[in-house]
């Protein structure tokens, strides 16, 4: 940020009086502005036995599987986002949405929300934000073309839990480099 969205003018790099780190902060105005993490919400698609994932057609990661998720919009619940963005991403409605993982990425700024919900029907198709959208078995899921960890991860949490017959609410914090993260 180089300039305040209050005045115009240029802003600082300051730790404001009785706080205890860093913002952006107007020396003309006095306005501090804060920077705070972005939230992605999530569905993880269940048809029967297959996931459903949808290869990006849009960057980052242009090509790479993904499950349907992106950022919220102001004013909008981490469910109706996650409901949105399935519909945007693979034009999928989905039922019995759950609360299903939440990663914190600390080193980027971002917090992923992904709820586990079931597709009523095999009805999805490709959208502007993705170029194929498809049904995989767990031995069919293409691991090393994965666009995020975090997906990855999910993925691997619910075969496991769907193995062990019991889903959990699962919590993860990702704190190595997220570079070295990706295969």
């Amino acid at each position: 940020m180089n300039f305040c969205s209050s005045c115009g003018k240029s802003v600082i790099k300051a730790i404001p009086e009785g706080d205890n780190r860093e913002r952006h902060v107007c020396e003309h105005c006095v306005t501090i502005h804060y920077e705070n993490p972005k939230v992605i919400a999530g569905v993880l698609p269940v048809y029967g036995d297959k996931v459903l994932l949808c290869r990006r057609a849009i960057e980052p990661r242009h090509g790479f599987w993904t499950l349907p998720a992106g950022f919220l919009e102001n004013g909008e619940s981490s469910l109706t986002g996650a409901l949105r963005e399935c519909e945007e991403e693979a034009n999928a409605q989905v039922v019995e949405p759950n609360l299903y993982a939440l990663f914190d990425i600390p080193q980027i700024n971002q917090v992923y929300i992904f709820y586990r919900a079931r597709l009523e029907k095999p009805k999805f198709n490709a959208t502007f934000e993705s170029s194929e959208v498809a049904l995989f078995d767990e031995a069919d899921i293409p691991w090393k073309e994965l666009a995020f960890p975090v997906v990855e991860l999910a993925l691997h949490h619910f075969f496991n839990d769907r193995q062990n017959g019991e889903y959990l609410i699962r919590h993860d914090e990702i704190r190595r480099p997220w570079k070295s993260l990706r295969s």
